[in-house]
């Protein structure tokens, strides 16, 4: 398979998609309802548009418009094949449109452009992704039975809803999407109010490849637009990602009528440093850690347990890699490091590294920021706080350091935290480092690497704890659109 090359758009060209629209039955629709606030530039704290949300009547004729689609049946009865060629169609097309789709995010949430353009090709890949599950013959396969197969059916369940958060909004909403369409729901999307923008160039892929209308639906606003969309009764799958106080209404509001969920609610991850690690190794490990989607990622560094004994090392040998980082504008393709998403972001990163200076950190930072009326800040690693003083996520580039003596204590305070979706060990030794791994409580550990990319993209991606609820993954989200039906012959 052959990537297409990645290429920063013209910027008069990049501006032209910061027209927000809802998408409601093929038809695209301006949002009527003003929030009373901004959506900005990060990069220089400048007003990119207001606002707006979908109006109540517009959020039921969606509603309508999908329960119809599904009592009707016809996209659950298309045959896989035939829905599969649909999700590729747009894949292809939506290819094409990455390096916009990158751009558009750099400008609007702050992500530099190197990683957009690498993060944003999950968009098309979720969609092959998706057709690839259908064309396997996982929605429908056989097993032995008494009176020959037993067949097992995965049906749609009804109408799903997908709900993104600002840190990588289009390729998270296409991995929900591509799963609910190819398990036969109608699906509507609701993009973070912060960073709606890119999730709009899902309309063009899909339609290009010629999904029937009503399939695919866009409405726009806050949190109170995703209560109406996840209390309704007619809703019955949730994919959502975002915060844990988010996750927790959702969760709250499916339990009423039991609806399918799955949520992704990031982590205070753990890095456990072996006193035998390669220190440089190390070092790029926090910087990446703490650095990739500007530190704005769920399976960011939180906690860096270090041996004792290499403490001064690790931070210095970290400090001295932070300050040659290149931080500045996304959309310079010299820059290493963005600002943070938001102002209101910004402000509760400076307020939670201000509440651990006064419960005695000491803060390390040498990474320069830009003059600018941007949203910038300096990747910080913070000494002296005890660990139970850590506990909870900051979601930015800001890590505790905390050190241990022994792999029992090591692993203590990896599994300290009421969280758990990612983790790292850095040692020489790897089997050592495995035997570590393999005690922490959490859904992915990855052994002397931090990056994006999975260990194994078919693997399941599972959240421990208040990390999440359920599974993402290949099969995994496409199971929760799904109700399974066993079907075969008892007696003859």
């Amino acid at each position: 398979m052959s990537f297409p090359e990645i290429k920063m758009p013209p910027l008069d060209e990049v501006k032209k998609h910061f027209t927000l629209f809802d998408y409601i039955e093929g038809e695209r629709i301006a949002p009527a309802v003003d929030m009373k606030a901004f959506v900005h530039n990060p990069n220089t704290g400048e007003k990119i548009a207001p606002q707006m949300a979908t109006s109540p009547e517009n959020i039921e004729r969606a509603l309508q418009v999908a329960q119809r689609l599904h009592e009707a049946g016809e996209w659950a009865n298309t045959p896989p094949e035939q829905r599969a060629e649909i999700l590729d169609n747009a894949a292809n097309h939506l290819m094409g449109l990455t390096p916009m789709i990158a751009a558009v995010e750099s400008y609007n949430t702050g992500i530099v452009f190197s990683t957009t353009s690498f993060v944003n090709a999950i968009v098309w890949l979720a969609f092959k992704a998706a057709a690839g599950v259908l064309r396997s013959g996982y929605a429908i396969n056989k097993v032995p039975g008494p009176h020959g197969d037993v067949e097992v059916l995965r049906k749609p369940l009804g109408v799903a809803v997908a709900i993104v958060p600002w840190n990588s909004p289009a390729a998270l909403a296409a991995h929900k999407v591509a799963n609910a369409l190819a398990a036969g729901c109608p699906v509507i999307l609701k993009p973070t109010e912060w960073a709606p923008y890119s999730c709009l160039f899902l309309v063009d892929g899909l339609e290009a490849a010629g999904l029937p209308k009503g399939l695919f639906q866009i409405v726009n606003g806050g949190g109170d637009v995703g209560a109406k969309l996840v209390g309704d009764k007619r809703m019955r799958a949730v994919s959502f990602t975002g915060g844990l106080n988010g996750g927790r209404a959702v969760a709250a509001a499916c339990a009423a009528d039991f609806k399918s969920l799955q949520l992704e609610l990031g982590g205070n991850n753990a890095m456990v440093v072996l006193p035998d690690a390669d220190i440089d190794k190390v070092a790029d490990g926090i910087v990446a850690g703490m650095t990739t989607l500007n530190g704005q990622w769920c399976r960011a560094l939180g906690r860096l347990v270090v041996h004792e004994s290499i403490q001064d090392q690790v931070v210095n040998a970290a400090m001295e890699k932070f300050k040659l980082l290149k931080v500045g504008d996304a959309l310079s393709m010299e820059s290493q490091l963005g600002p943070l998403a938001n102002s209101a972001h910004h402000g509760r990163i400076v307020d939670a590294v201000n509440a651990l200076k006064a419960k005695g950190g000491q803060t390390h930072h040498t990474a320069p920021t830009p003059d600018s009326k941007g949203y910038y800040l300096s990747p910080t690693l913070i000494t002296g706080v005890a660990p139970e003083e850590t506990l909870e996520e900051i979601f930015g580039p800001v890590a505790t350091v905390h050190t241990f003596k022994t792999d029992e204590e090591a692993v203590k305070l990896a599994n300290q935290t009421p969280y758990g979706l990612g983790g790292y060990v850095f040692s020489r030794d790897e089997e050592h480092a495995l035997k570590v791994a393999r005690q922490m409580n959490t859904g992915g550990v990855k052994v002397n690497g931090v990056s994006l990319l999975e260990l194994n993209v078919d693997a399941p991606r599972p959240a421990w704890g208040l990390s999440g609820f359920g599974e993402e993954g290949t099969l995994e989200t496409f199971d929760v659109f799904c109700g399974k039906s066993i079907v075969g012959v008892a007696a003859k």
